[in-house]
């Protein structure tokens, strides 16, 4: 009695032990495939998630980076522009260049930076004792307008900066439609100013030409 009694202990016991190693087998079977799925499976799953969640104005806007504003660049030293300052009524050309022939006739253009209305940083400087002789009243939340062969391009100040006259930060590269506006600094020193005072402004709104409506080759505002 006692051996039949063992006897089906251990049946029981092998039986649960069995048991055991299955469930736990195909439970350790199931993580592990669970676990090669999420890791085969996870970059695209991110991915999906990134281009569904992605805005479309920032869809639009990568688009518009690739446009050309402009189909013809101006020459140096050709007029191609204005800057209408609202704040102080005044309306001054713009040049390309900015070298002493430009800056003596009007605003010049860095040529190395992209044109009014483009994405990116288009420099423009004047001397301070003539075109700019009242940019000091000018500050942030002030309007810029620029008008071009390309359309009508608007632009607000964001940030009003005086760097070291040598400070090459003014002309870096900008991730959106920037001008920047650079002058000697201090107003009424005599002489070869040591400073200069920057307006960075970013675009506000484009009013393009018709023309530039109808070949499409325009960005338009950020």
């Amino acid at each position: 009695m006692k051996r039949k009694k063992t006897k089906i202990t251990l049946i029981v016991s092998i039986l649960l032990i069995a048991t055991g190693l299955a469930i736990s087998t195909t439970n350790g079977y199931k993580f592990l495939l669970g676990y090669f799925m999420y890791k085969m499976h996870k970059p695209d799953t991110v991915s999906a998630i990134s281009n569904s969640t992605k805005k479309p104005e920032v869809q639009n806007k990568q688009v518009a980076m690739s446009q050309e504003l402009y189909t013809v660049r101006p020459k140096k030293d050709e007029q191609f522009g204005e800057l209408y300052i609202p704040k102080l009524k005044a309306e001054l050309p713009i040049f390309e260049g900015s070298d002493e022939d430009e800056l003596s006739k009007g605003v010049g253009h860095y040529a190395q930076s992209v044109l009014p209305g483009e994405n990116d940083n288009s420099v423009l400087s004047g001397h301070r004792i003539t075109v700019f002789r009242r940019l000091g009243q000018v500050g942030k939340g002030d309007l810029l307008v620029v008008t071009t062969s390309a359309g009508k391009f608007t632009y607000k100040i964001k940030k009003v900066r005086i760097v070291d006259k040598d400070d090459r930060t003014v002309i870096v590269p900008k991730p959106v439609a920037t001008l920047t506006v650079s002058t000697c600094y201090p107003f009424n020193f005599i002489g070869d100013a040591p400073k200069r005072y920057i307006l960075v402004a970013y675009l506000l709104s484009s009013q393009l030409t018709n023309e530039s409506k109808q070949t499409g080759t325009l960005k338009k505002s950020v």
